[in-house]
């Protein structure tokens, strides 16, 4: 989406160019039949292709070298979003948090993902707290 809007702004600012200096091309370098404007199109959509290219050689290589690690990342984040979760919500399972001001406004986040939460550490039911999960 940006390669495009950048390519139709440069073939805009090429569009004006063209008028201001004329149909001879005088000034650029262009004879009368356009011939270097078309080598400078087929040059930029080279160019084009040779950063798509990249672009996707770029991401092929990180999709290869990132594989062997996904699960571990995973499970990392997993992990702290778990710890993030108990630390909001400690204060209603009866755990006292020192810094229970600052969690109440991301207890709304933090009650849409505590069902799944609870699931996944094997309660069956939400602990006895001041609120109902399920």
């Amino acid at each position: 989406m940006r390669d495009t809007a950048r390519d139709a702004a440069r073939d805009a600012a090429r569009d004006t160019a063209r008028d201001t200096v004329g149909d001879a091309g005088e000034g650029r370098g262009e004879g009368p039949d356009g011939k270097e404007g078309t080598e400078r199109d087929a040059e930029d959509d080279m160019w084009h292709r040779i950063k798509h290219a990249l672009k996707t050689f770029k991401e092929l290589y990180e999709a290869i070298y990132f594989a062997p690690y996904r699960s571990q990342i995973h499970r990392e984040y997993v992990q702290q979003r778990d710890l993030f979760l108990v630390l909001t919500t400690s204060d209603l399972l009866g755990v006292p948090n020192p810094v229970e001001f600052y969690t109440l406004e991301l207890l709304p986040e933090a009650m849409e993902q505590f069902h799944e939460w609870h699931k996944r550490m094997g309660m069956e039911h939400a602990p006895a707290g001041g609120f109902r999960c399920c």
